[in-house]
Formats: structure tokens, C-alpha cells, sequence
């Protein structure tokens, strides 16, 4: 599908695949779906402040590292206090997330979809990727949404909180331009099913497991009896 574009100076051009590469190959290209959503966020990017843009690249880069300081918060509050089944959520919320994780790498490589500026030959704030690494679903998405989920069953304040990071991350990643709008979409949606799927299994065996780990979960004291929120 061809698309009209503009480049920016502000943003970095992204080649296209050599003829007969892999990519160009064998990958799908997801153009058709969303294309010309996406090159109107990438477009209003490249016309955006400078300052804002290099606000929202950093975040879509480095903002994961948010949600795992709020898991060390919510592990390290529920211990503290003595609530030891929240202190088993808390760590599992990392375990949930890497689980997530590898399910969006599995449909990844079996989709195989095209990076949009490898389809739509468009200049991106976010340097190209490989030709082979692939956009659909966005693994930044399903981790922000997974982590999210996990920490709503550790605290209600932390998983709002981290809801609103996660929605910010997804679309942090189109307006770099590393995905097309469908891409974080399902990436979100696949991080949260698993994350739920899983976070409830935890729930059910949390009491069981308060008692395996020690000081990991009790930092000293009467244990507490769980609560609704921290």
C-alpha cells in the first residue's frame, strides 16, 4: 500500500530493507490495517517541539524502568507493614511480566509483521530496527500493560498509577514511530490477559505461599491481614 509521507529533519530517516532481504521477503506488512493513522501521529511528531519530542523518545525508551520501581515500592510497602500475601503479589508482578513477555515474542516471530518505517519508508524520531526485528504485537506495550495489571493486585494506587504509564508507553511508541497503532493495541491487550490470567492464580495460592519465603514477604512484627488497597 502506498502512503504519502514528509521527513523532518528533526527525525532520523529509516532505510528501507534491501530487494531480496529476509524481511522483504517473508514479512507481513501491516500497512493496510492502520498505515495512514500511524503516518499522521509520525507526521505530528516530526511538526511537534523539540523539546517534546525528545521528552516522549526518553520515555519510550527508558519508561519501563517506572514499573519496576513501583514493583520494588509495592514489595517493600506490603513487607514493611507485615502483609505477607500482598508481599507474594508483589513478587510475583515481575515473573507475570517476563511470562507476558514471552508469549508477545512467540506471536512476534510467528507473525512476523514489517516495522512500519521498513513498509512505509518514513522518517521516524526512533532509529529504524533490523529488518528482522519484528513490530507485531509491541513487546514495550505488553510489558507496560502486564506490569500494570500486576501491580492492581498488589495496590489499587499502584495499578492506576502504572495503568496511566502504560497507556502512555503505547502511545509513546507510534509517535516514535517503532509501531503502527495496532501493534500496541494488541500489545496491550495480550500483556493484560496474561497478566490477569496469571495475577489470579497468584491470588488464589498467595495464602498458601505467604509462609514459604520468610523475611522476603515479613520484615518482623504480627503478620497484617491483608487489605483491599496499600
Amino acid at each position: 500500500m502506498n502512503l504519502p509521507h514528509t521527513l523532518s529533519s528533526a527525525a532520523v530517516p529509516a532505510a528501507a530493507p534491501p530487494a531480496g532481504s529476509p524481511a522483504e521477503a517473508t514479512g507481513y506488512d501491516g500497512a493496510g490495517i492502520d498505515g495512514p493513522a500511524y503516518l499522521d501521529v509520525v507526521h505530528t511528531a516530526q511538526d511537534a517541539p523539540g523539546w517534546l519530542d525528545h521528552a516522549v523518545s526518553l520515555y519510550s525508551s527508558y519508561g519501563l524502568a517506572i514499573f519496576a520501581v513501583l514493583m520494588l515500592y509495592g514489595w517493600w510497602s506490603a513487607r514493611a507493614r507485615g502483609d505477607r500475601e500482598r508481599a507474594v503479589r508483589a513478587l510475583a508482578a515481575p515473573v507475570l511480566t517476563v511470562l507476558a513477555f514471552v508469549v508477545s515474542t512467540v506471536v512476534k516471530s510467528a507473525v512476523r509483521e514489517l516495522r512500519p518505517c521498513h513498509s512505509l519508508h518514513v522518517a521516524t524520531l526512533e532509529a529504524c530496527p533490523a529488518p528482522d526485528d519484528w513490530s507485531f504485537p509491541s513487546n514495550h506495550a505488553t510489558i507496560a500493560a502486564a506490569a500494570a495489571i500486576a501491580l492492581w493486585f498488589v495496590s489499587v494506587r499502584l495499578g492506576v498509577v502504572a495503568s496511566v504509564c502504560a497507556l502512555a508507553m503505547a502511545a509513546s511508541r507510534v509517535w516514535v514511530g517503532a509501531h503502527y497503532p495496532h501493534d500496541v493495541a494488541v500489545g496491550l491487550a495480550v500483556g493484560a490477559l496474561v497478566a490477569l490470567a496469571l495475577g489470579l492464580v497468584v491470588r488464589a495460592l498467595a495464602p498458601a505461599l505467604a509462609g514459604r519465603f520468610g523475611p522476603l514477604v515479613r520484615a518482623g512484627g504480627p503478620a497484617r491481614t491483608p487489605g483491599a488497597s496499600a
